[in-house]
């Protein structure tokens, strides 16, 4: 029997619906231990962007227990889940969410100045701000001829690695990509992955990546059908908020 004190997630009995409507989320039981590079796929309308909203405690539900790192989350003040977000989890977006008017190095080193943990992390490798930022850059291969240039000026693939390094800055516990390779093709989104997967190995983060690309599952540690452990109606679909406090973690 796994120990529950290694797991990083631990869901039980969820139950989520937007407003009055049928539930989007009805999940008996879900695990992520620590370490772990857990793929989850689903098809529209599965629930996959409402799950991280929970797990990021951008939104609670209306039964059961959500505990990230041992700490039902759920049960957190609004300012609480801000705090534990900014400071234990990063997040990779679909779109990267990355700040315009910011430098690449700029948009990376953005989440230490309100995430104290991660800064304390990284007062610990005695490594200034910028020096891992162009490290994680560097391993990321990304160009330093860029480190300066608004991230406006760079492809769509460069974009990605920044988005990447953002995440990564001060070794968050929880890495959480939702759909993050969906502009890039095959070749790109294997070796983007794989220099994820190094980072997160050499840090020992855990990483739920989120898709509906099955080409990739094989990549990863496990996988998850989130439409097989979702109860809720499978027809469902549903727009879910953004929340601001996420779009730089």
């Amino acid at each position: 029997m796994t120990d529950s004190r290694s797991h990083i997630i631990e869901l039980s009995a969820i139950e989520f619906s937007w407003k009055a409507g049928l539930p989007v989320l009805d999940i008996p039981e879900l695990t992520v231990s620590r370490g772990e590079k857990v793929f989850v796929r689903g098809p529209s309308g599965s629930g996959k962007t409402t799950l991280l909203g929970l797990l990021g405690g951008v939104i609670t539900p209306q039964r059961g227990q959500v505990k990230v790192l041992g700490s039902d989350i759920s049960r957190f003040s609004p300012v609480q889940r801000d705090r534990f977000r900014a400071d234990h989890i990063g997040f990779i977006f679909q779109m990267f969410n990355l700040i315009p008017y910011l430098s690449v190095i700029e948009n990376v080193t953005l989440p230490l100045s309100f995430a104290k943990e991660r800064k304390s992390n990284l007062a610990g490798s005695a490594r200034s701000e910028q020096d891992e930022a162009r490290r994680l850059l560097k391993h990321l291969e990304l160009d330093d001829s860029l480190l300066h240039r608004p991230v406006t000026e760079l492809s769509i693939g460069q974009q990605q690695r920044v988005a990447a390094a953002r995440a990564l800055i001060g070794k968050p516990d929880l890495i959480i990509a939702d759909e993050p390779t969906s502009a890039l093709d095959t070749d790109t989104r294997e070796a983007f992955i794989n220099l994820l997967f190094a980072e997160c190995q050499a840090a020992g983060n855990t990483l739920l990546f989120v898709s509906h690309d099955q080409g990739l599952e094989t990549l990863f540690d496990r996988s998850i059908a989130l439409n097989e452990i979702n109860r809720a109606s499978q027809c469902r679909t549903t727009a879910t908020p953004v929340s601001k406090a996420m779009e730089v973690a």
